[in-house]
């Protein structure tokens, strides 16, 4: 079983419980406080007058009761998974903040569950291949023991009979029985598993919905970037120029052009032209070299 404590730090974390079945009784262990003996002796209060108390009925009782305390928190995770279905392709980026942080919490639980259901089904395999070895004789020594009762009183091998409504009760009848209640365990957990799988699935295609819907209102915003970017790089080319031209012709030397100076040698602006066509092309020199162009 498990820590059905929601509040508790343990919540969904193993508990064990052993039972010991012997031919007049049942003791049962367990190390955490649990309440399935109780749900079991209240429902032997209910059913006592309809059922043959058997150690092993009442085995199969508890074995019962902890399977069906699974069925609430499964039923709570397939009401998650529902919603975060619906609603991870349906909210607004300002609503999906905690989307990821919702999956990421159902699909730990999930697989918790899962964990805690996958050794059960075994265990009830072997009680049902124990009852089957011992219902496999049923027949035969049901009719044996009908006829050393009703015949010359022989001992043989009798079993012991009881009359409940009229209706005759062996102890490999009652095996039987039991073992029809643990088939009907043993389909609980397997449908069980089987809808923690598809919760996982769908979890999982919920989770690449989610990461493929980021992925699209990242590409979105690095195309609005792109589209400023693209603004400001036309306005930069209109300044770009301007500005190179200006800083040519606004030098404090003499430049080309000039009122009154037309003949003055032009030897200092064309040095400057010089050293910044030299810084150019070493600066272009190196960018290529180190991949920065």
């Amino acid at each position: 079983t498990f820590d059905q404590d929601y509040n508790s730090g343990t919540y969904l974390q193993p508990a064990s419980m052993y039972s010991v079945v012997f031919k007049e009784g049942l003791i049962t262990f367990h190390f955490r406080p649990t309440t399935h003996h109780l749900n079991v002796l209240r429902r032997i209060e209910q059913l006592q007058s309809h059922i043959t108390l058997t150690p092993d009925w009442i085995n199969y009782a508890l074995l019962d009761d902890i399977t069906d305390s699974f069925a609430s928190p499964i039923q709570t995770i397939q009401y998650e998974v529902d919603s975060i279905d619906e609603l991870v392709l349906l909210l607004r980026e300002s609503e999906t903040n905690d989307m990821l942080r919702r999956i990421g919490s159902c699909r730990k639980n999930v697989m918790a569950f899962s964990r805690l259901l996958s050794n059960k089904a075994d265990v009830v395999r072997g009680l049902m291949k124990r009852f089957d070895d011992r219902y496999s004789i049923a027949p035969l020594v049901g009719m044996n023991t009908q006829t050393g009762t009703s015949g010359t009183g022989t001992a043989g091998s009798k079993e012991e009979i009881h009359n409940v409504g009229g209706l005759i009760h062996s102890p490999h009848h009652r095996d039987g029985e039991i073992l029809l209640y643990l088939g009907d365990i043993l389909d609980h957990v397997l449908t069980m598993l089987q809808s923690l799988w598809s919760y996982e699935k769908i979890l999982d295609r919920s989770h690449s919905n989610y990461l493929a819907q980021i992925s699209l209102e990242i590409n979105q915003l690095s195309n609005q970037t792109n589209g400023v970017m693209g603004t400001l790089t036309f306005f930069a080319s209109l300044i770009v120029p301007m500005t190179f031209i200006t800083g040519l012709w606004g030098m404090n030397v003499h430049v080309p052009g000039q009122p009154g100076q037309e003949g003055e040698p032009l030897v200092w602006w064309w040095c400057l032209i010089g050293v910044m066509s030299l810084y150019c092309i070493v600066a272009i020199y190196f960018g290529k070299r180190y991949g920065l162009i």
